[in-house]
């Protein structure tokens, strides 16, 4: 399972079926579940924790130091949970002291290639990263969130769930839940009604959505105001009540 060029670490910990292709690397520290495949050229440094299930293509860079100045060699971690895709030449970096200490990357998201997770991000379930994505340092994405190819986002920025931000785009603010956003610098253009009926959302539930959207962006109500009215709406519709709370925990404001 393990090829013969590859070099891996006596401190590394992989289960018995865990597959590697040839000259990759396993450092020290790191933990590979069952079921995982890491392909060709590719280097994992400890400290890692990496699931069951999750396919890793060639040239990847998984656990390197964080990109972060004031790193100074302290104990990080990176965790991938399950089933996770992620495709040729990404790099997923461990986290900082000073945001906690690791980096985190749920079950279920498909990574497309050239995507850049740095450090201290959290990345949900199920969400889809195209192709040279790139998350700055402290970034958190909901589950079910999409970013399209070449979209950037700011450090300390959040994603919520369910929303679309398209290719080209740059977010220096929170996107929230169900939202579409586009632009060189990301402007709401409506909701993201394909991927929520996808997801399972009633035609109901989608109207409620769009409802919020419009409370939210075309009403002219100001942030506070508009927030008053979405919690009386969540009593109808109960996904809107996932937007409050987006809202309310909002550091850097939204977009809009």
């Amino acid at each position: 399972m393990i090829d013969a060029r590859t070099v891996v670490s006596p401190q590394a910990e992989l289960a018995q079926d865990v597959e590697i292709g040839p000259y990759s690397v396993v450092g020290p520290g790191v933990e590979i579940g069952s079921g995982t495949r890491i392909g060709a050229h590719v280097v994992v440094s400890g400290p890692c924790r990496i699931g069951r299930g999750n396919r890793i293509h060639p040239f990847c860079a998984i656990g390197g130091e964080p990109q972060d100045k004031k790193f100074r060699g302290e104990q990080s971690v990176l965790e991938i949970g399950d089933r996770n895709t992620i495709r040729e030449y990404c790099t997923l970096n461990r986290g900082t002291a000073g945001g906690g200490g690791a980096t985190r990357i749920g079950d279920d998201n498909w990574i497309m290639a050239y995507v850049h997770i740095a450090h201290d991000c959290i990345v949900g379930n199920h969400v889809t990263m195209s192709n040279n994505s790139t998350l700055a340092g402290h970034v958190l994405i909901e589950d079910y969130a999409t970013l399209g190819g070449f979209s950037k986002v700011h450090q300390f920025c959040r994603v919520g769930a369910y929303s679309f931000c398209g290719m080209d785009s740059g977010l220096t603010r929170d996107l929230p839940p169900y939202v579409l956003a586009a632009g060189y610098m990301a402007e709401p253009k409506g909701i993201n009604a394909e991927g929520l009926e996808r997801n399972g959302y009633s035609a109901e539930q989608i109207r409620g959505i769009r409802k919020a959207y419009r409370i939210l962006y075309r009403s002219g109500l100001k942030l506070e105001e508009a927030i008053g009215q979405l919690v009386t709406l969540a009593s109808e519709h109960p996904e809107i009540e996932r937007l409050v709370a987006f809202l309310r925990g909002s550091e850097r404001s939204i977009i809009r």
